[in-house]
């Protein structure tokens, strides 16, 4: 008796899976069809070949998911000993999150960086702090949380050596690196 109900239950699944379906084959199309010249498919003057690929105008300056977005900065830069992004960066925050979310493979590395002052400890919690600010922004902006990875760095990867006010200005920095 308890066999039955087994054997009703694999008899279903076989009925649900049935019998695989024939493949559906799709003419071939001739290897060169044109458009005539004079007739009114043609437009104007357009004499390209039917299935021949074409460029679209803005296909170079869209980009692709392991480049940035065409003129758009990949550093956004600190003040001193703070972590919060300044409002100058909000539309390049915006153009990178946009870009994101045209591409979803798009896998971006925030890379934060400090000025040398202070211990390696303190820079490297200000790099990470730093680089998860730029990535909730980017989040609230539309990328993925997938797409976005951190790491802190702090002093080690200094963009500019130096132990002026100029210097410092350029390494208290998050650079968005794209194809990671």
């Amino acid at each position: 008796m308890r066999l039955m109900p087994i054997l009703m239950i694999a008899a279903g699944s076989l009925l649900l899976v049935g019998c695989p379906k024939k493949p559906t084959t799709v003419p071939e199309a001739p290897a060169e069809t044109t458009v005539p010249q004079g007739s009114d498919a043609a437009g104007a003057g357009n004499q390209d070949q039917v299935g021949k690929a074409r460029s679209l105008p803005d296909a170079s300056a869209a980009g692709s998911a392991t480049s940035p977005p065409a003129g758009v900065a990949t550093g956004i830069y600190f003040d001193f000993d703070r972590s919060e992004i300044r409002p100058e960066y909000a539309s390049v925050i915006k153009a990178h999150a946009k870009h994101m979310a045209a591409f979803g493979a798009a896998r971006v590395r925030l890379e934060g960086h400090t000025d040398e002052r202070g211990s390696r400890e303190y820079n490297i919690a200000l790099g990470e702090r730093r680089s998860q600010a730029v990535r909730r922004a980017l989040m609230l902006e539309g990328a993925a949380d997938g797409q976005l990875t951190t790491v802190s760095y702090g002093e080690e990867r200094a963009a500019v050596e130096g132990s002026d006010e100029a210097a410092y200005e350029k390494n208290r920095r998050v650079e968005i690196v794209y194809g990671h």
